[in-house]
């Protein structure tokens, strides 16, 4: 992943606008990889990261993968951010504390300075996590009667188990329908950001 991202910061510095990424032809196995599972019945998309991983930091406040993807998919499509707990001490708190976040739509007020205390390893328990809640605009009340609720911990089982039975070992790892994995090895070095947008577009369609 060190070697890919190298090759990223390279090939976005020197994109070329003359890439055709509408001619693009998707093939199994290079920009995607289809899974051993059913379709899902949802259209949607969903993202694994970790608030501790530097390339996820990247996609998210640099390249804006995240963000493309989600204003160019259909509008009957879904995007949703799910947290891993493999990455980092605070992991599963952060797994709950995003769960949370998405249960009182308040991922874009957490988001960013979350990837910041992670990334500075300056978590060491829940009420650090706690006090980023409150210090953007999530109330302690908010936090306190939220954070163990049976429909947060509902949503911390389905970030979970989605993860185990997509088998998600790393990260940032996108996935649609349930049933293609996008594959970055094999998108263009040329325009890698519109390429994952236009991949995860059309493997919508499938």
């Amino acid at each position: 992943m060190k070697k890919f991202l190298v090759s990223l910061i390279a090939a976005v510095t020197m994109a070329a606008a003359s890439f055709n990424l509408q001619a693009a032809e998707l093939k199994d196995g290079e920009q995607y990889i289809t899974l051993s599972r059913p379709h899902s019945e949802k259209t949607e998309v969903i993202e694994f990261f970790s608030f501790y991983c530097p390339h996820c930091y990247a996609f998210e406040m640099q390249y804006e993968i995240p963000k493309k993807v989600k204003e160019n998919i259909p509008a009957d499509a879904t995007f949703k951010q799910y947290h891993v707990n493999f990455l980092g001490a605070q992991s599963e708190n952060l797994t709950r504390a995003w769960a949370l976040a998405m249960a009182l739509g308040a991922e874009d007020k957490v988001k960013k300075p979350l990837f910041d205390a992670a990334q500075k390893n300056s978590l060491k328990s829940m009420n650090d996590i706690r006090q980023i809640f409150i210090d953007n605009g999530v109330t302690a009340e908010q936090f306190d009667g939220g954070i163990n609720s049976f429909a947060v911990t509902a949503l911390v089982k389905t970030q979970t188990n989605l993860a185990e039975q997509l088998d998600v070992r790393g990260v940032p790892d996108f996935y649609v329908n349930g049933k293609y994995r996008v594959n970055p090895e094999g998108l263009s070095r040329d325009d890698f950001v519109a390429d994952y947008v236009e991949t995860v577009k059309q493997l919508l369609k499938k």
